[in-house]
């Protein structure tokens, strides 16, 4: 199987990485695992092609801090994040960083293949040097929907901002942000955080499609 359709999974869980394994290679994916950041490093990791699909939460590196170093190294290896709720400020800081996705815990099976396959087939785009984002008309019309107050909201989310931090910010009650964060998911038409990240960032909506 050809280095377009590996997939690098980086996880310090052994029972996940043979999970995902087991997943990943019934998709057609070749995969190779590696239960550290270091590890995966050693290998060559900066220097593969393919697609890594790294744990956030790890020691010594973790999975930010991963991606940090193989773009500090020259990598275009695209990067999806494996994530808990309370790490995602993180992912999100990740997604401004490069990363292709995030991934939150629990996910589905059909969300991970998904995902993976959408980095793959936008990993040419990496080789080439990056222009600015130029947001569609259609991500344009629903961000016009939004009220002051919620794009103020988005503003915050999309730094990666907790509801209690956003909540303090604003002067306003978590459940409040909360109801506030519904209604842009719904006036934006994203389907979770991620896909809210990447329409506001790039105008990337390939995930709501299908």
């Amino acid at each position: 199987m050809s280095d377009a359709a590996r997939v690098f999974v980086v996880d310090d869980d052994q029972s996940m990485r043979e999970s995902l394994r087991f997943l990943l290679e019934a998709a057609g994916f070749a995969v190779e695992t590696f239960a550290s950041a270091r590890a995966f490093l050693d290998a060559g990791g900066a220097a593969k092609s393919g697609c890594l699909v790294a744990d956030v939460r790890m020691p010594e590196m973790n999975g930010l801090a991963l991606q940090e170093k193989l773009a500090a190294d020259g990598s275009r290896l695209p990067v999806i994040l494996m994530t808990g709720h309370a790490d995602v400020p993180m992912a999100v800081s990740a997604m401004r960083a490069g990363a292709a996705d995030f991934i939150e815990k629990p996910f589905a099976d059909e969300a991970l293949i998904a995902s993976i396959r959408r980095a793959l087939a936008r990993a040419p785009e990496r080789e080439r040097p990056a222009a600015p984002a130029a947001v569609p008309a259609e991500v344009a019309e629903r961000m016009a929907r939004l009220t002051p107050r919620e794009r103020e909201v988005l503003d915050h989310l999309v730094r990666g901002s907790q509801h209690k931090v956003i909540a303090h910010e604003l002067g306003i009650s978590p459940r409040t942000i909360e109801v506030h964060r519904a209604h842009i998911m719904q006036k934006m038409e994203a389907r979770n955080l991620a896909h809210l990240v990447r329409l506001v960032l790039s105008g990337d909506d390939e995930a709501g499609k299908g």
